[in-house]
């Protein structure tokens, strides 16, 4: 399966979320709205958290990362789509700041969760998502094909 995160399936989880949230509140169910609203992010982000290890159970896959082999300083300008609940994105975005600090390209971080226009212009369908050079590289990416692209 490729370790990545649908943007239909992040929206969904939104509006399950809001919406929970809404019907608790509109059945006056205050001490479960209130647990809802703090238990179910707290639960999204011990999952983004643990996903290391959770990832194999479910059907991910090993996170394994292949380090860059002698990298050149590169001037590109690399754009990193993510979006809040995506547990790819962090560890995306770990491998993106490593790889910076070592060949110093410009790197702009920019969350699709409140930008649809984005999906549609940019063709972006799944996160994390990669553009450089005019290509869009989706899902978790090792360093050594990050490093690859961007040469």
């Amino acid at each position: 399966m490729k370790q990545r995160c649908h943007m239909a399936m992040i929206y969904f989880t939104w509006v399950i979320y809001l919406g929970g949230l809404a019907w608790l509140a509109w059945r006056a169910m205050w001490p479960l709205a209130i647990a809802w609203l703090i238990c179910i992010p707290l639960f999204e982000w011990l999952y983004i958290r643990q996903f290391r290890g959770l990832s194999q159970l479910m059907g991910y896959g090993r996170i394994v990362d292949e380090p860059a082999p002698a990298v050149a300083p590169s001037k590109a300008d690399v754009t990193f789509y993510t979006a809040l609940g995506c547990p790819f994105c962090p560890l995306m975005g770990e491998r993106l700041n490593e790889l910076q600090k070592e060949m110093g390209f410009t790197l702009h971080k920019i969350d699709l969760t409140l930008r649809p226009d984005l999906l549609l212009s940019k063709g972006v369908r799944s996160v994390p998502a990669i553009e450089t050079g005019g290509k869009v590289l989706f899902g978790l990416i090792t360093k050594k094909d990050i490093a690859a692209a961007i040469g």
